[in-house]
């Protein structure tokens, strides 16, 4: 059945809104609520390795109530917690503080606490929980969250302006379970295809992984393989050798952080690298920041030339490494960033080396400090790099490329793909649950 508006609309008082449906009407949340607003403790409990799950904003992924991995406190505390705030299946948090407007609705029925940073939201017998999710998630629920925010450090929206975010409701309940039948059917369908295209995208990434394994280790020749005299290097081809990346390179070095930090960053300038610009095989510079020339000039040994590898040494992000083309004319990069140029490889060839399971295996059997992710300069310069003739790391290259390059076009055209599905769930929950079209007899 084709969707259709309502019959009949009338003149609405909200000015974000010019009309809706007839049966419908407008409430402040506290209006719809069984209870006013809470939130779980300000203090810090004493948390503990078993005992009762104690979520905050963070425990909200997806929209989703996440227990696993939370955090845990005493029967002792639970008991002193729920005196003011005891979560019960169908009430719904909201995120208050840093994470403000995470959404999620309570499915179970075993006992839990909640931190201050999320909001507890009991629905009355006036509005279902299910409709109230919906429209709690929808587009103008959270741009009214937005607008009621304050920014200090961190966003936060008070327990005195989230009972002041005005809804919108069918009158009747039964209306109401018509629209959350229709939503839940359209959007069960929608995520299971967008989880189906990201489970695509993952096994393209391991076809492209595995391309790369095999290229860098075995060649194209189809040269016939000998040991390597590297036991867990194994067979590789006969003409290959097997170096120390230190003599192959005439730079290991990265960068510096700029006395003052971020506050030294300018609008205009030289780019500033830093891990979160380095990705597997390109830089992201949508968020790159800037440093004044003369800084940069004081910096010289950690300026970037074209064809350099840049390797991230710390972090989470450890391991990832690109190559400068053209993106800049000058750049600089700071300490979490290594700068390795080549002088006996060709950089693109070694870029994908480290980046293959040979070069990450590497990479993570080499941390150093038990407390924080790393490798130093020693450690990377001894890395075993295997090295195919120069003309051969040419024609790898070439390869690579052209067939990398076809696999990240399926994977940029699904990603597309799951964008624009995602749009479409959003505008979907946001018209239906605003009115603006009428779903009630539309066959599921």
């Amino acid at each position: 059945m084709k969707i259709k508006q309502y019959p009949q609309y009338k003149k609405s008082e909200l000015h974000w809104f010019s009309e809706i449906p007839g049966g419908w009407s407008d409430h402040k949340i506290k209006f719809i609520l069984e209870r006013p607003v809470t939130d779980g403790p300000h203090e810090t409990p004493e948390f503990i390795d078993e005992g009762v799950p104690f979520l905050s904003v963070d425990s909200i992924q997806d929209g989703e109530i996440v227990f696993e991995g939370c955090r845990c406190i005493s029967e002792e505390d639970y008991q002193k917690y729920k005196i003011k705030c005891n979560p019960k299946k169908n009430d719904l948090f909201m995120g208050k503080a840093a994470s403000i407007g995470k959404i999620a609705r309570v499915k179970v029925d075993f006992p839990f606490s909640i931190w201050s940073p999320l909001a507890l939201l009991r629905p009355n017998k006036r509005i279902t929980p299910r409709f109230f999710e919906y429209a709690l998630k929808s587009d103008y629920s959270q741009d009214q969250i937005d607008i009621f925010s304050t920014s200090n450090t961190q966003k936060n929206i008070s327990m005195d302006d989230i009972p002041r975010i005005q809804l919108l409701m069918p009158n009747n309940v039964k209306e109401q379970n018509k629209i959350t039948l229709f939503l839940d059917s359209k959007t069960q369908y929608l995520e299971k295809t967008i989880e189906k295209d990201k489970q695509l995208i993952e096994l393209m990434k391991e076809r492209r992984n595995s391309l790369i394994d095999k290229c860098v280790k075995e060649g194209l020749m189809k040269t016939k393989l000998e040991d390597s005299k590297i036991e867990w290097l194994g067979k590789i081809p006969s003409n290959y050798q097997v170096n120390r990346l230190k003599f192959l390179v005439s730079k290991i070095n990265s960068g510096l952080t700029p006395t003052g930090g971020s506050t030294v960053y300018v609008d205009e300038g030289i780019p500033f690298l830093r891990s979160q610009n380095i990705h597997f095989n390109e830089l992201r510079l949508d968020n790159v920041v800037y440093i004044p020339e003369d800084m940069h000039k004081t910096m010289l040994n950690s300026v970037t030339k074209k064809n350099d590898v840049l390797i991230n040494i710390t972090g989470a992000s450890i391991g990832r490494c690109a190559f400068v083309s053209n993106e800049f004319e000058k750049a600089n990069v700071n300490q979490h960033v290594c700068i390795i140029r080549t002088k006996k490889t060709h950089y693109k060839f070694l870029s994908y080396f480290l980046m293959s399971k040979i070069g990450q295996d590497q990479v993570f059997s080499l941390q150093m400090g038990s407390s924080r992710e790393g490798l130093n300069f020693e450690q990377l310069g001894n890395f075993i790099v295997i090295t195919p003739p120069k003309p051969e790391q040419e024609e790898i290259v070439k390869y690579l490329d052209e067939e990398t390059s076809k696999i990240d076009n399926i994977i940029k055209k699904i990603e597309e793909k799951i964008i624009l599905m995602e749009e479409y769930k959003k505008s979907m929950i946001h018209h239906v649950v605003t009115g603006k079209v009428d779903v009630r007899g539309v066959e599921i």
